[in-house]
C-alpha cells in the first residue's frame, strides 16, 4: 500500500493559492483540496474581475478550511506568497504547501509533495514538472532560470520556476522572502540553500490549458527576472 497523508497531517498542512484574476479558474481548485480535507490561504491579489466573490463563495461550503487574505492592489505573485507565508504563521501549521490557483497544478500531488516532509527526509519539497509536457517557450526559459539560479545561488535544481513547493514550518521560520514578481520561485530556492534547509525534488503532474500556457516564466520574463538577480547581487 502506497503512503497516504493521515487526517492529523492534513489538519497540519496549510496551502497557499495567490490569486489573480482567476475567477473562472479558482473554484474548482480550492473545493478539490477542501475536499481532500486540506486547510488553504487563498490571497486575492488586488483582482479587477469577481475572483474575491468566487472564493467567498466556495468558503461559504468550507468556512472551516478556506481563509482568505486581499491586497487593494495587484502587487505581484511574490509579495502575494509574502503576504500567505506571514499569514500562515498565526494558524500553527506542521506543513505548508504552495501551488497555484489556475488549475495548471493536479491536487493528487499534495500527497507527493508532502511525503518527503512527513516522513523526514527533507524540510522543502520543489515539485518538477516534466520537460516533455512543457510548452517550447517555457521549456528554454525554464532551462534559462535553472542556468541563473546555477549561477547567482549556486544551487543546481531541475526546476527552478515550478509554483509547487512544499517546507516545514520550521524551515519556513528561517527564510526571508522579499521577491515582488517571478523571482519569488528562485529566491525561494536560494533561501533553502543558504540556510541548510535539505530538500528534495518531486515530479508534479501539470495541467497545460491555453490559459496556462499563457502565463508563468517565458523568455521576456526570465530576462526580467536576470535583471532582477543582477540588482539584488549588487546591493
Amino acid at each position: 500500500m502506497g503512503f497516504e497523508v493521515t487526517e492529523e497531517d492534513k489538519k497540519a498542512t496549510y496551502v497557499i493559492l495567490p490569486a489573480y484574476n482567476e475567477a473562472t479558474r479558482i473554484q474548482p481548485v480550492i473545493e478539490e483540496i477542501a475536499e481532500k480535507g486540506y486547510n488553504m490561504i487563498i490571497v486575492n491579489d488586488g483582482s479587477s474581475d469577481n475572483t474575491l466573490d468566487v472564493i467567498k463563495e466556495s468558503q461559504n461550503k468550507y468556512p472551516d478550511k478556506i481563509f482568505i487574505y486581499s491586497h487593494m492592489i495587484n502587487r505581484g505573485v511574490g509579495v502575494a506568497m509574502q503576504t500567505g507565508f506571514d499569514a500562515v504563521l498565526r494558524y500553527n501549521p506542521r506543513y505548508i504547501v504552495n501551488m497555484d490557483s489556475d488549475g495548471q497544478h493536479d491536487a493528487d500531488d499534495l500527497e507527493n509533495v508532502l511525503e518527503p516532509l512527513i516522513m523526514g527526509r527533507a524540510q522543502a519539497v520543489i515539485g518538477v514538472r516534466p520537460l516533455k509536457d512543457m510548452p517550447l517557450t517555457r521549456n528554454i526559459a525554464n532551462a534559462i532560470m535553472n542556468l541563473l539560479t546555477k549561477v547567482f545561488y549556486k544551487v543546481d535544481v531541475s526546476d527552478s520556476q515550478t509554483g509547487f513547493r512544499a517546507i516545514t514550518i520550521d524551515a519556513l521560520r528561517k527564510i526571508n522572502i522579499n521577491a515582488r514578481g517571478y523571482l519569488i520561485s528562485s529566491e525561494f530556492i536560494r533561501e533553502v540553500n543558504d540556510n541548510k534547509i535539505p530538500f528534495e525534488e518531486v515530479e508534479i503532474r501539470t495541467i497545460y490549458t491555453p490559459e496556462t500556457r499563457a502565463k508563468g516564466t517565458n523568455v521576456a520574463v526570465a530576462f526580467k527576472i536576470l535583471i532582477q538577480m543582477i540588482k539584488h547581487r549588487l546591493r
